[in-house]
């Protein structure tokens, strides 16, 4: 068939600090004017969820109007409209199904593609914090870089699940408008052939046209060293282990003090507590016994 490359069945893929940049080297940015050090001019491509423009990260004061190479454009629902930051807005959604909570815009109701794209690209926020724990200034690696959206993932699909379809016609429009780079956090569970895999023939086509793409190595596998996206012309990047953790006390009422030791099981409340202090439960002989097997000796 004319202008048919290759064919294959749809499928549907899955999505995968404030100090992170410092552990890692970049220095920290004493200015938020960024044309004197060409950062300005670095357009990034993000394709996931969309983003919450009003975020602070993505403040267009002091930036002037995007590169004119920039041939983009802003799809504008939902009270959404770009800015002198974020410079393009594009969604995808092949099925035209949408959940109570999505809006059909560029707009992010999930959160990963905001905070994908504050890693790459948000600017500089003084005094964030996770409920008063890692307080410091949130910053992206490329503060002073304009960005532009490409939103391809659906609550309405498992696992906020993004089709594959509306994946290549993203990567598409990306290379077309001009992008600079194209970070995609987003993967099969398994190391895919390279021809089925839509994110290694995305960043094929880009690398053709000089643009660098960054994947992220994947969030479900058997072993910790797994990676999912293997292409050789893309960037796989993956976390590691950072200098410190997020740890809070718990002091009993005798004034003993206990601190979760694991470092592979800290974790954090999600939500504000109403109070200080709370009672010491003991498991009741009624609950179930795999439950009261897990729970640590009272």
């Amino acid at each position: 068939m004319d202008g048919v490359a290759a064919v294959f069945p749809e499928t549907t893929v899955q999505l995968q600090t404030t100090r992170s940049w410092d552990f890692m080297g970049f220095p920290q940015s004493q200015s938020n004017h960024y044309p004197e050090n060409g950062e300005s001019d670095v357009i990034i491509g993000m394709i996931d969820t969309g983003i919450w423009p009003e975020s602070k990260s993505f403040s267009d004061e002091g930036f002037a109007p995007p590169p004119q190479r920039f041939k983009g454009t802003c799809q504008s629902k939902d009270n959404f409209t770009c800015t002198n930051k974020i410079i393009g807005a594009r969604y995808y959604n092949a099925y035209q199904w949408y959940e109570p909570r999505d809006y059909e815009s560029a707009r992010d109701s999930l959160g990963h593609g905001t905070h994908t794209t504050s890693v790459a690209a948000g600017r500089n926020v003084e005094n964030a914090s996770y409920y008063g724990l890692a307080q410091g200034t949130a910053r992206g690696g490329a503060p002073g870089a304009r960005i532009a959206v490409y939103k391809v993932c659906w609550s309405w699909s498992w696992l906020w699940g993004c089709q594959t379809s509306d994946i290549l016609a993203a990567f598409d429009d990306a290379i077309a408008d001009g992008v600079d780079i194209i970070s995609i956090s987003i993967s099969n569970a398994f190391p895919t052939e390279y021809l089925k895999d839509v994110v290694a023939i995305g960043s094929f086509h880009a690398m053709k046209k000089g643009i660098l793409t960054s994947t992220s190595g994947g969030n479900v596998s058997p072993f910790s060293t797994f990676v999912s996206s293997v292409a050789p012309w893309s960037l796989s990047v993956a976390a590691s282990t950072i200098d410190r953790r997020f740890a809070t006390q718990v002091v009993l009422g005798n004034g003993l003090v206990f601190i979760n030791k694991d470092k592979e099981t800290t974790n954090i409340c999600s939500f504000p507590l109403p109070t200080k202090r709370f009672p010491i439960r003991i498991l009741d002989a009624h609950i179930d016994e795999k439950l009261r097997m897990k729970a640590p000796p009272s």
